[in-house]
């Protein structure tokens, strides 16, 4: 909803010469988010099954597996048991997948002159749920400055990585951030284990998350962990769901995409 200006007031025109549209949440206080908009929050299936695992059938499905379990090792070494900063870093990754899988359809698509079955738009939207995980998970973490380094050093290792994975490969691409979800399930099932235990404060949920996920104002950061690890229970479905059909021998565009994670 557009709140009107004051009378007097000035509103700094955009690139494209638009005032800007000033938000406000139902409450009338001025929507304060410039990363999503109140049209992008929305309520996490947390009914959703959490303890699915594809077996690896073929070859690809395995080195998709070994590669995701190998990625894994270092990640509990460094890490431990600090779980926010784990989340920071496990974001930071998990939101270049539907970011270059989408780049690549997308300029098929154009080259083809072909539909692409909304799964560009499923894809987008895989990325931009992965990138609102990573703004929450900055309001309850602070990174120190050579975590932030080595944000900056993996994500570029990453994303050229699965780029040519993919390329190569979208069956395999898709496997891997599968089992990739798998893991990430497994760790806020930890998390989730750990604030339960006492043995980590469960403090107030960051306003971001209650306003992106439609919290109640109560919420804390049980009730966050509860609904990101649900996403990511539902990108593990869908990348799974696309390296199936690839193994059918059917590309993503001959598909209707499966429900948007909205």
């Amino acid at each position: 909803m557009a709140a009107t200006l004051k009378k007097g007031e000035e509103e700094a025109a955009s690139y494209w010469g638009v005032a800007p549209a000033r938000l406000v949440k139902e409450d009338g206080t001025e929507w304060k988010w410039s990363c999503f908009r109140p049209w992008d929050a929305y309520e996490a299936d947390v009914s959703i099954v959490l303890t699915k695992h594809h077996r690896p059938a073929t070859f690809g499905d395995k080195v998709a597996l070994w590669t995701v379990k190998a990625i894994r090792w270092p990640t509990d070494l460094f890490f431990q048991r600090r779980y926010g900063c784990r989340a920071m870093m496990l974001e930071t990754v998990a939101a270049v997948p539907g970011m270059v899988a989408r780049a690549v359809l997308h300029l098929r698509s154009l080259r083809r002159f072909e539909q692409s079955g909304e799964w560009i738009r499923a894809l987008l939207e895989e990325a931009q749920n992965e990138r609102m995980h990573l703004m929450t998970f900055m309001e309850v973490s602070q990174p120190r400055w050579y975590e932030r380094a080595l944000v900056v050093v993996v994500q570029g290792v990453f994303f050229h990585a699965y780029l040519a994975t993919y390329l190569a490969s979208p069956k395999v691409a898709h496997r891997m951030v599968g089992y990739l979800e798998e893991e990430a399930v497994h760790s806020y099932t930890e998390f989730l284990r750990d604030l339960e235990a006492g043995k980590i404060d469960d403090v107030p949920a960051p306003a971001i998350a209650i306003d992106y996920w439609r919290l109640p104002a109560g919420a804390t950061l049980k009730d966050v962990v509860r609904v990101v690890r649900a996403d990511e229970a539902h990108h593990r479905d869908v990348n799974h769901y696309a390296s199936d059909i690839h193994c059918q021998g059917h590309a993503l565009r001959e598909v209707a995409a499966p429900i948007g994670y909205h």
